[in-house]
């Protein structure tokens, strides 16, 4: 890689009441941008609030975490649904944190899908399309982060918006670029060293080291790292530590200057 600038993001308000998930106000002042859940999956308006604030404050982007309505499963079970209908409860998830940036003299720069929407969007055309097309309706100015090559990708391209690839440090692959499943051994990587080492792979060789020893190509932008890891901290640190080391700057996602809308992701 020549002229590396990576984003170094996290999911993020993925609490409910006086509940929280992960120490985000440690994390924010390593990062470059944050993904907020929307209150489906996770999160609610006054931890919505909050969380805008101090990533304000802290001069990272804000996006929108976009999920299924599945507080007891985290927004990790699949739910069958009509993507057209579904359409407008991404409006809706969208809509509100877009309320609460504008409010505090911000806005929503990305966005991304958690846990079993993602995926089901990656896979399904028809949905990624109708997903896409709402966000585009509303902001041709929002770019989409998702996993490379996918239908997400795909229709963010059709639809007009800028897309970024996403290279989920902390979580093994499989050979076929797909993050494993959290149930199989080295779904998540929780040493800081082993995730170091990962990056400096990736800055070196644009690949990724899969769970079965093979190398796949990850043409991505955007590293993310998953805040719930007790660890967190650490781990966006040494990833931080490990780009810069190799002569490359951690940017937020809307500075990242990846190409131009709708075009294919750089690294």
């Amino acid at each position: 890689m020549t002229d590396i600038r990576l984003d170094l993001n996290t999911d993020m308000g993925e609490g409910y009441g006086p509940w929280q998930l992960g120490d985000d106000l440690s994390l924010l002042p390593v990062l470059s941008s944050v993904n907020v859940a929307c209150g489906y999956h996770a999160g609610d308006a006054e931890i919505m609030a909050r969380t805008v604030s101090a990533a304000n404050a802290a001069g990272v982007d804000i996006g929108a975490h976009i999920g299924l309505p599945d507080r007891i499963g985290f927004g990790r079970r699949r739910i069958a649904l009509d993507g057209e209908r579904f359409a407008s409860h991404v409006l809706y998830q969208f809509g509100a944190l877009h309320a609460l940036a504008a409010a505090a003299g911000s806005r929503v720069t990305h966005a991304s899908f958690h846990g079993a929407l993602g995926d089901m969007a990656c896979e399904d055309e028809t949905l990624a399309m109708s997903l896409i097309g709402a966000i585009a309706a509303f902001d041709r100015r929002v770019i989409i982060s998702t996993s490379p090559g996918t239908m997400i990708m795909r229709a963010a391209h059709r639809h007009g918006l800028e897309s970024i690839g996403i290279f989920s440090a902390d979580r093994g692959y499989a050979a076929d670029g797909r993050l494993v499943s959290r149930r199989q051994p080295g779904a998540v990587l929780r040493n800081p060293d082993d995730v170091a080492r990962r990056i400096r792979r990736f800055i070196a060789d644009g690949v990724v080291d899969t769970v079965d020893g093979r190398a796949v190509a990850m043409p991505a932008q955007t590293v993310m790292i998953h805040g719930d890891t007790p660890n967190a901290v650490d781990i966006a640190r040494a990833i931080r530590d490990a780009v810069q080391a190799a002569g490359g700057s951690i940017v937020p996602i809307s500075r990242l200057n990846a190409g131009t809308p709708g075009g294919p992701p750089h690294v």
